[in-house]
């Protein structure tokens, strides 16, 4: 919907599998039904800084992706 909006390629940061739920919620809410979600392990609030740009730079070639393909796939 945003890329409706504006044009430009969106994908929602990445998200803790446990929110899954939650992200699928929303986003029908929002009438996105089927939004493409990247997901990490959880939790991520007790990680040290390195620990986190660890797991960034794990899913950032994922990141790039969808961002590449769109929510279309």
């Amino acid at each position: 919907r945003l890329r409706t909006v504006t044009g430009v390629q969106t994908c929602a940061l990445p998200i803790s599998h446990v929110f899954r739920a939650t992200g699928n919620a929303m986003a029908r809410t929002w009438g996105l039904e089927g939004f493409r979600f990247l997901e990490m392990p959880h939790p991520i609030a007790n990680l040290t800084p390195a620990q986190l740009d660890e797991r960034a730079a794990k899913i950032a070639p994922e990141v790039v992706k969808l961002l590449l393909e769109g929510q279309k796939g």
